[in-house]
């Protein structure tokens, strides 16, 4: 015969072990709801990201980021909507489903390179009338103003420096940035074009906005051919885009006051291809040419990028100058640091007439691979 203790523990552990198996239920169940929410997340399709253009009675007009614009509908929960918002639309019909909040901004700081330069005039050499056009029309405006106020004339908005490659284009920019203590603000053209489709021209649009922050400020634009070529018929979005990105580049250099204290120096390398809007009077219509360096101006750039090294009293710097005929001033620069090099491969401290010999050879040697390559695939 079972005892009342007996029948008390017996249902205690009853009790328990039901407890239990509830508790393991109800984890189970819960389990199972969230892992049936993700498996209709991944079912679920993915949501495009679009732009208000317009609000209009139970509909709204968006761009997508390809430049295509759809008149849709919106869902229920959308109250209302303002021109420039943000939102997200169904990839089938573009409807859309909900406002997103999102900066209109971005941090452009993070795509330009931004510095106060200190590069000296002295520092560059054989382009004294280059320097001279650029003092004119950009650091003269930039330090004294009123000068052209009481003339009554406008200076220049902004210069195109053309050449070819490692001429002293960005050196003489950067030193004119130094000479009015400006920010020094540089963007790629090639880069913008590339990585930012979709949102070039707002990019664009808000570089010239942190010019006019930091003013007073140069905007310097390498490769301004990549943004401002000559306009074609475009077909694909892409191309659509680049035009976009550089109508926009117009609007912005339109917008500037001619005595205003940013300045604009472009810089390319192909004159050739450049789209004449971008050049016309009112734009960037000083054109400064930066060849390849004279036999004078050979003998600057040399004394300047030899002046801190421990030269050989034998050294010809006239038969050095002469094989060096047709240098630009990177190229002359480059000889000058593989010079060094070779005189600590001999584990000298001195460099000998024999290592600039050497290291124009080597120099001679890449420029011609450079020019074979460009043969062969260009």
């Amino acid at each position: 015969m079972v005892s009342r203790n007996e029948l008390k523990r017996s249902f205690f552990s009853y009790t328990s072990s039901s407890n239990e198996t509830e508790e393991e239920n109800r984890l189970l169940k819960e389990t199972l709801s969230q892992l049936r929410e993700e498996v209709e997340r991944y079912r679920s399709p993915a949501l495009m990201l679009a732009e208000v253009l317009d609000v209009m009675d139970g509909g709204a007009l968006i761009s997508l980021p390809n430049g295509n614009k759809f008149m849709v509908q919106m869902s229920g929960n959308i109250t209302s909507l303002i021109p420039g918002e943000s939102v997200l639309v169904e990839q089938r019909n573009l409807t859309v489903v909900k406002k997103i909040v999102s900066s209109k901004h971005f941090n452009v700081e993070r795509f330009v390179i931004i510095e106060k330069p200190n590069l000296k005039w002295s520092e560059i050499g054989g382009l004294e009338e280059q320097m001279r056009e650029i003092k004119e029309v950009i650091e003269l405006p930039l330090k004294s103003p009123e000068l052209f106020e009481k003339v009554g004339i406008q200076p220049p908005k902004g210069i195109l420096l053309h050449g070819p490659p490692g001429t002293g284009k960005t050196l003489l920019a950067k030193a004119v940035a130094s000479s009015t203590k400006s920010t020094f603000i540089e963007i790629v053209g090639s880069e913008l074009v590339q990585k930012f489709i979709g949102e070039g021209a707002k990019l664009v649009k808000e570089i010239f906005e942190l010019a006019r922050q930091k003013a007073p400020s140069i905007v310097f634009i390498d490769e301004i051919d990549a943004l401002a070529a000559r306009r074609v018929d475009v077909g694909t979005s892409g191309e659509r885009e680049v035009q976009r990105t550089f109508m926009q580049f117009l609007a912005e250099i339109d917008g500037f006051k001619p005595l205003s204290n940013v300045k604009i120096i472009g810089c390319t390398n192909r004159m050739d291809i450049l789209d004449p809007a971008v050049i016309r009077p009112g734009r960037l219509d000083r054109l400064i040419e930066v060849p390849v360096p004279n036999e004078q101006g050979l003998k600057e750039i040399f004394k300047i990028h030899s002046k801190n090294m421990t030269l050989d009293r034998k050294i010809k710097k006239d038969a050095l100058l002469k094989k060096m005929k047709g240098f630009s001033g990177a190229e002359v620069k480059a000889v000058c640091t593989e010079a060094g090099y070779f005189a600590i491969r001999s584990k000298r401290t001195k460099v000998v007439h024999h290592d600039f010999l050497c290291a124009i050879d080597k120099v001679n040697k890449e420029e011609v691979s450079e020019d074979g390559f460009s043969a062969m695939f260009g």
